[in-house]
């Protein structure tokens, strides 16, 4: 048993498809921009934080 009722067979099969519909190339954009994003929020967050404890 896996991730919340989910085989890694199932899993596998779903990466499959993944790759299939959308690309290498597409997917790996997609990650670096959710990456990007990811970074942006931190860096929102901690900058709020800092400016609260300066008050």
């Amino acid at each position: 048993m896996g991730f919340g009722g989910i085989s890694i067979w199932q899993l596998l099969i779903i990466l499959l498809v993944v790759l299939l519909i959308f690309g290498s190339g597409k997917l790996k954009s997609l990650g670096s921009d959710l990456g990007s994003s990811i970074k942006g929020f931190k860096k929102a967050v901690k900058d709020e934080e800092s400016e609260e404890k300066e008050d």
